[in-house]
């Protein structure tokens, strides 16, 4: 089995020249003979200026590479593509599958028998793990850190769960714009992912359960030392992983971790992306992931973290408060504990090693939940037939159940042309529902689910009103919103037939969600809808006609359904 520099080499037709002529031109970089000679490990360099999330990732890597040398190794940085949130167009959902496939290619393409993937921000960490899935090369992902807490006026603040909250109440007229320009300072106070439970601090929490990174990965925070140190370490373990040429991410990915994973979601108060990454993630790997299963352990397994948006603090409050390993103490009783990890031990050599914390509150213990259920619910009904989920841990208790009028959206820009309008026909009992915003729809799935309280009622103090869509919510947002409708409305699905004065029916502890309409009107208005000319022109070239051609449903991942075929060979 080739490793080092000798793995992969172009096909020149002659092996010998082909490292030769690679030994060639990597000496013009100064290595010598003996840093030639050892085993590689790549570090997947997600830095951009445009990415302040991963502002930390050039002083990340050269812990790593300390690491790494250390260790025995050779440490080679190579870039891929890198995705914030906010500066994506027109969604970050849009481009994980490009930023997958470019990171697989590069993992395959040159010469390294272990990665170090560094990301952060949303997507990144599950981009990464789908393509170390695919790959199958040693991987240890190492998470950028959630920023610090921002403060103003005394009071504690998180993005983006209190940038939601607070442009709440600049709707509302609550906050004028010159306070808003002097919060906005306050929010992000250092680089770093959002310090709350958001989709970032989800998907950390949730593959350091799964044995994908080092214990307490997931919650140092950016600027911290302890960041540093389990950078330097994850570079070790890369290393050790790179001589041995295991554990590969067939040995982690497996029916046993991702059951793990979906206890943590519902234990952490997790983000609804969650469901999408972890499902396109199995994809990868051959494993099945099965909603009603995420829904049986949501009944089971109570929300015990703390934080922000289901509960009060933040990341770094939970980082020490023991992190990860210390959860998944409370969470013993629901794991399966022989599950492997990159350090070559199991979830219950990571449990026996978990720090002890006097007088925390950030941790629940099980007798004392934060919240008696799991923090997503599954729903089904003749709106959502192949299933909808809801954060039910940050939605108000009072609209779990409610029925009322929709209100419906043919698209986002109308609803932004609509919402604010003071004759705008809708009360606070109304349903409001968004549909051609999902994986085909707009296309990327945005994340326009939590639609914004119309203004006529946020300024009659109006915070929260049931709604619906097709399309995905940031882990930071919070109130009463279905997402992840599926089928989605510009596939046909019941969403798209929907009429504004409809009834619809909520009901989150019966796990459903219906039309109430008639089936035979229902299948009659669908007839109906497959007659209609297409809503827009089809895409004619690029990676946004493979998307449109190749991008599944919500329940699938919204991977590209080429890459869900196993095409993992056991040299990489």
């Amino acid at each position: 089995m080739s490793s080092g520099l000798r793995k992969g080499l172009p096909g020149y037709g002659d092996v010998a020249f082909s490292l030769f002529l690679r030994k060639v031109f990597i000496k013009a970089m100064g290595y010598s003979d003996d840093a030639l000679e050892r085993p590689i490990v790549g570090i997947a360099n997600t830095a951009s200026d445009y990415n302040p999330c991963h502002g930390n990732v050039p002083e990340l890597m050269e812990c790593v590479k300390r690491g790494v040398l250390l260790a025995g190794a050779l440490p080679m940085a190579f870039p891929t593509i890198s995705i914030h949130e906010s500066f994506a167009h027109p969604t970050s959902m849009f481009l994980r599958n490009l930023m997958a496939m470019d990171t697989e290619e590069m993992m395959r393409a040159q010469p390294m028998d272990a990665v170090v993937a560094i990301g952060g921000c949303d997507k990144t960490l599950p981009a990464q793990t789908m393509a170390a899935a695919s790959a199958n090369l040693p991987t240890v992902l190492l998470p950028t850190g959630p920023m610090v807490v921002g403060h103003y006026r005394g009071e504690v603040l998180g993005a983006c769960t209190d940038c939601r909250r607070l442009w709440s109440e600049f709707r509302g007229g609550r906050i004028d714009a010159a306070e808003m320009e002097r919060i906005s300072g306050r929010l992000a106070p250092s680089v770093g992912t959002c310090m709350v439970m958001g989709t970032a601090s989800t998907m950390a929490c949730v593959l350091e359960a799964m044995g994908l990174g080092l214990p307490m990965s997931a919650t140092a925070p950016a600027v911290h030392a302890d960041r540093k140190r389990i950078a330097e370490a994850s570079g070790r373990c890369a290393a050790e992983m790179a001589k041995r040429g295991s554990p590969r991410p067939d040995e982690l990915i497996t029916a046993d971790s991702v059951h793990n994973a979906m206890v943590v979601l519902q234990a952490i108060g997790g983000s609804t992306n969650a469901v999408i990454h972890l499902a396109a993630i199995a994809g990868r790997a051959g494993v099945e992931f099965d909603l009603d299963a995420l829904d049986r352990v949501g009944r089971e397994v109570p929300v015990l973290v703390d934080v922000k948006p289901s509960g009060a603090h933040y990341m770094e409050h939970l980082h020490h408060a023991g992190g990860v390993p210390a959860l998944l103490k409370q969470l013993k009783p629901f794991l399966r504990l022989s599950a492997r990890n990159v350090a070559r031990g199991t979830i219950d050599d990571t449990i026996a090693q978990a720090e002890e914390v006097p007088g925390q509150n950030v941790i629940r213990i099980l007798a004392a939940p934060l919240k008696k259920e799991g923090a997503i619910a599954v729903l089904r009904g003749n709106l959502a037939p192949r299933g909808a989920v809801i954060k039910q841990s940050a939605a108000s208790p009072e609209l779990k159940r409610h029925t009322g009028r929709a209100v419906v959206f043919d698209s986002i820009e109308e609803m932004a042309a609509r919402i604010d309008a003071a004759d705008f026909d809708v009360r606070a009992e109304d349903v409001l529902v968004l549909r051609n915003a999902g994986p085909r729809g707009e296309p990327g799935m945005p994340e326009a689910g939590s639609l914004p309280i119309p203004m006529k009622l946020a300024r009659a103090g109006i915070k929260d009103m049931v709604r619906l869509s097709d399309a995905r919510m940031s882990g930071t947002a919070f109130g009463t919103v279905v997402l992840h409708i599926t089928p989605e409305a510009a596939v046909g699905g019941p969403l798209a037939v929907v009429e504004t004065g409809d009834r619809i029916r909520l009901d989150v502890e019966a796990r459903a969600l219906d039309l109430l309409v008639d089936e035979t009107e229902i299948k009659r208005r669908l007839d109906a809808w497959k007659q209609k000319p297409a809503r827009r022109e089809p895409v004619r070239r690029g990676y946004a006609k493979l998307f449109e051609q190749c991008v599944l449903q919500a329940d699938q991942g919204c991977d590209f359904d080429f890459l869900l075929r196993d095409g993992r060979s056991a040299q990489s």
